[in-house]
C-alpha cells in the first residue's frame, strides 16, 4: 500500500508537468525537432528539481520500487560506455588523433544516451507521483478525452488541409497526419490512446450513462487511425483487440468469448464503415499506397537485409545509438541512392545499435512489463483492472507496430508509451483513500422475519392488553 504523505505544491506542479509534456510534444509535431526535444530535456531537469524540493518539504523521498525504470537507466549507462575512447586511429584521411570508440557516431550516441536518461526520469516520476486514486482517474480521463479530441482534429485536418499541419507547416518527404510529420506515428499514438477506454469497456467497468461517450470516443479514434493509411497501425489495432479478448475472457467462458468476439467484430465494422463515410473509398485504398512506393528509403526488405549485415558485423556491442545511418553506408548495395537513418524495425535496430547487450536490456524490460501486467490484470477492482488490461494492450500494440516502423524513436510516442507502462504498474496499488471492503449483506430471510406488519403489531398489542386485564 502507498503510504499517505503530505501533498506539496511541488508534487502538484510535478504531476501537472508530467501530463502536460506528453500533450505538448504531441501537438508540437510529435517532438521530432531539436528545439522541442531541448524543451523535453529541460522539463526532465525541472522534474528532478521539483522531486528534490518535494522530498525536502515533505521530509521523505518518494520512489516506486518497480524494476521497470532500471532497463532505461541501464541503456543510458551503456550509451556512455559506447562513447568511451579506447585508443585512436593512426591516420584517417590525413587527420590524426581520431578517438576509437564502440560507436561509429559518438555525438549522436551521446544524445541517444541522454534521451534514455530523460525517459528514465519521466517513468520514475510517473510511477512515484501517480500516488492516489484521484490522480489515476485524472490521467485515464486525460488520455481518453485528449485521444478523442485529437482524433477529431486529425480527421478535420485531413479533409480541409491534408498536406499541411495546422494549415501552415508543409512536409516535403513524408505524409503527415494530425500533428505528426509521419502518419505512422499518428497511428501509433491512436493505438495507445484507444487502448485504455477499450480496456475499461472490455472488463465492464464503464458506467451505463457513460457507455455511449466511450463508444463514440473509441470509434472516432479508430476511424482516424484507418484514415491515416498506416498498414502497421491497422495490424497493430487488430492485434490489440485480439489481445484484449484473450486477456479478459475466462478459459471456459464460451458465452463470454462469443460476446466479446461479436463486440470486436461490430467495433471493427463500425470503424471501417465510419472511415469510408468520412474519407470515401480512398480511405481503404490508401493503405496500399506504401506497397507501391518507389522510395528506396522505405523499402523495408532491402533495409532489413542491410541491417542484418550491420548486426553480423557488430553483434556483441552494436554500432552505437544513433549511428545507423553511418553503419548502413558500407553495406548498402544501392550505392547511397537514398539516405536511410532507421531500420524500420525496432527489434533489428536494437541489435544493430546496441548488439546482444542491448537485446538483453530490452528483453528484461519487456519481460518485466508483461509479468507485472498479467499479474495486475487480476486486480479485484473493475476500474483498476480495466486500466491495467487496456494499458498493457496499448503497450502490446506498440510492440507489434515496432515490427514495421520506428515509432518509439519519436518523443511523443515514447512518452505516451511510458505513461501506459506506469498505468500498468500502479493499477494494482492500494491508495490511502481507497474505501474499505464493503461488509457482506445480511441474510434477507432473517431480516424479513424480524419485521412485523403494522396490522399484526396492533393485534398483538391488543391481545397483550386483554391478557393483562384478565390477570388483574
Amino acid at each position: 500500500m502507498i503510504n499517505e504523505i503530505e501533498t506539496t505544491w511541488a508534487s502538484k506542479v510535478l504531476f501537472f508537468l508530467l501530463c502536460a509534456t506528453t500533450i505538448f510534444t504531441t501537438l508540437a509535431y510529435g517532438g521530432v525537432h531539436q528545439p522541442i526535444i531541448a524543451v523535453f530535456y529541460l522539463v526532465a531537469t525541472v522534474v528532478i528539481l521539483l522531486w528534490a524540493f518535494d522530498a525536502f518539504t515533505a521530509g521523505v523521498l518518494r520512489f516506486n520500487k518497480s524494476l521497470l525504470p532500471i532497463p532505461l537507466f541501464a541503456a543510458f549507462v551503456y550509451g556512455l560506455i559506447q562513447v568511451i575512447p579506447f585508443g585512436s586511429f593512426s591516420d584517417v584521411g590525413g587527420v590524426e588523433g581520431i578517438s576509437r570508440t564502440i560507436s561509429l557516431d559518438p555525438f549522436w550516441t551521446l544524445v541517444g544516451a541522454f534521451h534514455f536518461l530523460a525517459l528514465f526520469i519521466f517513468l520514475s516520476a510517473l510511477l512515484t507521483y501517480i500516488d492516489s486514486a484521484k490522480r489515476l482517474n485524472k490521467i485515464v480521463l486525460l488520455i481518453t478525452v485528449f485521444g478523442f479530441a485529437f482524433a477529431f482534429f486529425a480527421i478535420l485536418q485531413s479533409v480541409l488541409s491534408p498536406n499541411k499541419i495546422y494549415g501552415i507547416y508543409e512536409v516535403d518527404y513524408a505524409t503527415p497526419f494530425g500533428s505528426f510529420v509521419n502518419r505512422h506515428n499518428f497511428a501509433a499514438f491512436m493505438e495507445m490512446s484507444i487502448a485504455v477506454p477499450l480496456g475499461l469497456m472490455f472488463v465492464g467497468a464503464v458506467q451505463k450513462d457513460k457507455k455511449l461517450l466511450y463508444i463514440t470516443a473509441v470509434a472516432l479514434m479508430g476511424i482516424a487511425l484507418i484514415l491515416s493509411g498506416s498498414r502497421g497501425g491497422l495490424i497493430s489495432l487488430l492485434a490489440e483487440i485480439f489481445f484484449l479478448i484473450m486477456l479478459t475472457t475466462k478459459t471456459r467462458g464460451y458465452n463470454q468469448l462469443i460476446l466479446k468476439v461479436g463486440l470486436a467484430v461490430l467495433l471493427i465494422a463500425t470503424i471501417v464503415l465510419g472511415s469510408m463515410l468520412i474519407g470515401g473509398e480512398s480511405s481503404l485504398t490508401r493503405l496500399a499506397e506504401t506497397a507501391a512506393s518507389e522510395d528506396f528509403s522505405t523499402n523495408r526488405t532491402h533495409i532489413w537485409n542491410v541491417t542484418l549485415s550491420i548486426i553480423k558485423n557488430n553483434f556483441i556491442f552494436g554500432s552505437g545509438y544513433g549511428s545507423y545511418a553511418v553503419a548502413y553506408t558500407p553495406f548498402d548495395s544501392l550505392n547511397g541512392l537514398e539516405r536511410v537513418e532507421q531500420a524500420h524495425n525496432d527489434y533489428l535496430q536494437v541489435l544493430a545499435d546496441a548488439g546482444i547487450i542491448g537485446l538483453i536490456i530490452a528483453g528484461f524490460f519487456v519481460f518485466t512489463l508483461f509479468r507485472t501486467g498479467m499479474k495486475n490484470a487480476q486486480t479485484s477492482i473493475p476500474f483498476r483492472r480495466g486500466v491495467a488490461v487496456g494499458a498493457l494492450a496499448g503497450c502490446f500494440a506498440i510492440l507489434v507496430h515496432s515490427l514495421f516502423d520506428f515509432v518509439l524513436h519519436t518523443t511523443a510516442i515514447a512518452l505516451m508509451f511510458i505513461t501506459l507502462v506506469s498505468l500498468v504498474v500502479v493499477s494494482r496499488s492500494k491508495f490511502p483513500e481507497d474505501s474499505p471492503e464493503v461488509p457482506p449483506k445480511r441474510n434477507k430471510k432473517r431480516r424479513t422475519e424480524n419485521v412485523i406488519p403494522i396490522g399484526k403489531r396492533r393485534e398483538t398489542l391488543n391481545n397483550e392488553e386483554e391478557n393483562n386485564k384478565t390477570e388483574q
